[in-house]
């Protein structure tokens, strides 16, 4: 058994600063510490995602950060639908710019694929333009 991460899109986000601004907005309704993204399928792969995995975030058709997966939730919606909650770190990692194309859902990613993380001290650069980033990694330089 090894490691699987998932990919999403962040939908809404323009940015990394978007998706923590919105996270630190809701974090009220979490647990202390924590992150809650809710999605409609359970993964297959529970224990490989739950065995270090992260969720890798696309923004603007480009990977830009990871937040680590530390548990899975079930989640009953207002409609009596039950999801999965995605419990995350609330750490945001920003990771090298690595391009996507849109798709539904979510996708599992292996971890020969995922891009990696910034340096330290690299983390807290002015972000590049998604466009521009997404122009570099598409050329190979990230």
């Amino acid at each position: 058994m090894g490691i699987s991460h998932i990919l999403k899109l962040c939908v809404g986000a323009d940015s990394v600063e978007d998706l923590s601004d919105w996270q630190e907005s809701q974090r009220p309704r979490w647990p202390k510490g924590r992150a809650v993204h809710v999605t409609r399928m359970w993964p297959k792969r529970e224990a490989e995602v739950l065995a270090g995995g992260s969720l890798y975030w696309v923004i603007k058709g480009v990977i830009l950060c990871r937040q680590r997966i530390l548990r899975l939730e079930r989640v009953e919606g207002s409609d009596g639908i039950s999801r999965c909650g995605l419990v995350l770190d609330a750490e945001i990692i920003r990771t090298e710019a690595a391009p996507r194309r849109p798709f539904q859902g979510w996708r599992y990613l292996a971890p020969n694929e995922a891009p990696r993380d910034l340096p330290t001290g690299r983390a807290a650069d002015d972000p590049l333009p998604p466009d521009l980033a997404r122009a570099l990694a598409e050329i190979g330089l990230r």
